[in-house]
Parts: structure tokens; C-alpha cells; sequence
């Protein structure tokens, strides 16, 4: 997978106190990346109460989530990460589409 493909990743992680906390990424199983999607057959995903949500990048400087973004929706949270994939360029969502506020611990 390389720019200009768009990646998938599923955020594994837990809510603690109305705070979704991101432990970890894990690869989708049977995912697909392609220079206008990226996804995976959810039916195929394992029963895994950590898996909060996914993460997939855009590899335009476009982070607003597509239609299909958002019917496709996993989780609690969908983080999209837009070119030119730096610090500033990652956004979160609900699954109306609503920006969410977010922090990066170190």
C-alpha cells in the first residue's frame, strides 16, 4: 500500500468515563486498498468487543468522510487521515459525520 492507495485500519482500544482511549491497530482481515477505496468485508471481522473503530486515510487533502464513509461505519469513532499525512492532517468522526474533538497522548 503506498500514496496515492488509501489504507484501513481497525482501532482497537476500550471507553473509559465518555473517553474512547485507542490502545492499538490491527489490520482488517481480507482488506482491500485501492487509489479511490479501501475496505473489508465485515462479516469477516472477529467477535472483539476492543474493536472501537477504524481508521483509513484519504489520499486527497479532502478529510471530510464520503457517503460511503459513513455507510460503512464501524464502531464508535472513524479517523480519517488526509494527504500529506502529517500531525495536523488527522480528523475524527461520530457516525453522523460530526467532527469530534480528540488529543494524542504521548
Amino acid at each position: 500500500m503506498h500514496h496515492p492507495y488509501e489504507g484501513i485500519l481497525l482501532l482497537r482500544g476500550n471507553n473509559k468515563k465518555d473517553t474512547l482511549v485507542i490502545e492499538s491497530l490491527m489490520v482488517p482481515p481480507f482488506s482491500w486498498h485501492g487509489p479511490a477505496e479501501s475496505g473489508f468485508p465485515s462479516w469477516m471481522l472477529p467477535f472483539d468487543r476492543s474493536i472501537v473503530g477504524t481508521a483509513h486515510s484519504h489520499p486527497s487533502h479532502n478529510a471530510t468522510p464520503s457517503l460511503t464513509d459513513l455507510h460503512h461505519f464501524t464502531g464508535y469513532v472513524s479517523v480519517i487521515v488526509r494527504y500529506p499525512y502529517e500531525d495536523n492532517d488527522l480528523f475524527a468522526y461520530d457516525s453522523n459525520g460530526k467532527q469530534l474533538e480528540y488529543f494524542i497522548q504521548d
